[in-house]
């Protein structure tokens, strides 16, 4: 099965929030009362900015098996890991940074995560990154290379945390991140059975993990504008 990946620039809902505009408002009563919900527990306009543009994806990529964000039950593991209750056999994703949001779907477990590339905070590569991975970005020819490395880890981190469920409660340093024609995780000194792919952006860095061993992965990716989702 293809991966979809879609991207979701929420500039214009943030706006629109500051504003006091009514259409983010109107874009939500299509969601379900959950995400509406969600949406307004956000304090600022970029929060809920945000959290409206995964809703709307989520939305925007059920459709492509006949359902509806509103209509389905969102249900958590133990691991606090959504999945849809009814519907086993869709797995999906999402993440946001910045004004970026982006929603994964696929027929295995699947995790995602976007960045946006700024300035990082180098004094967290030592302390929680895994030793080899600090070593790489540190072997770096110049900062830019160096801060391109910071968000690849980063990101293929944060995917492989979100595929397992694991997030918080698995330290970034107990697993390691190799770089290769192949990208593979290590934990407890084997290689883990689960399949990476990058996204190189112009301002954002993403990264898709899924379970299992695969040559590649097939992938479709669109990037959506708030027209196209209606």
């Amino acid at each position: 099965m293809t991966i979809k990946i879609y991207m979701l620039d929420t500039t214009s809902f943030w706006k629109d929030y500051e504003a006091g505009r009514q259409k983010p408002e109107l874009l939500s009563s299509f969601l379900s009362v959950n995400r509406q919900q969600k949406i307004q527990r956000f304090r600022y306009a970029q929060g809920k900015a945000l959290s409206l543009g995964a809703g709307l994806l989520l939305d925007y990529g059920l459709r492509e098996y006949g359902l509806r964000e509103k209509d389905v039950v969102l249900s958590y593991g133990s691991d606090e890991k959504p999945y849809l209750q009814d519907y086993p056999m869709i797995h999906f994703n999402l993440s946001h940074s910045n004004s970026m949001a982006m929603a994964v779907f696929g027929d295995q477990e699947i995790g995602c995560d976007v960045e946006q590339i700024g300035t990082p905070d180098y004094r967290i590569v030592r302390r929680f990154f895994a030793e080899e991975e600090a070593e790489v970005i540190e072997e770096q020819i110049n900062d830019r290379e160096k801060t391109r490395m910071f968000y690849r880890f980063w990101t293929l981190k944060e995917s492989f945390l979100k595929v397992t469920g694991k997030g918080i409660r698995m330290p970034l340093n107990d697993f390691s991140i190799l770089l290769g024609s192949a990208i593979q995780v290590k934990y407890i000194g084997e290689i883990k059975p689960y399949t990476f792919q990058e996204f190189f952006l112009p301002d954002y860095q993403a990264a898709l993990c899924i379970k299992g061993i695969r040559r590649e992965i097939p992938t479709k990716i669109q990037f959506l504008a708030p027209q196209d989702i209606f």
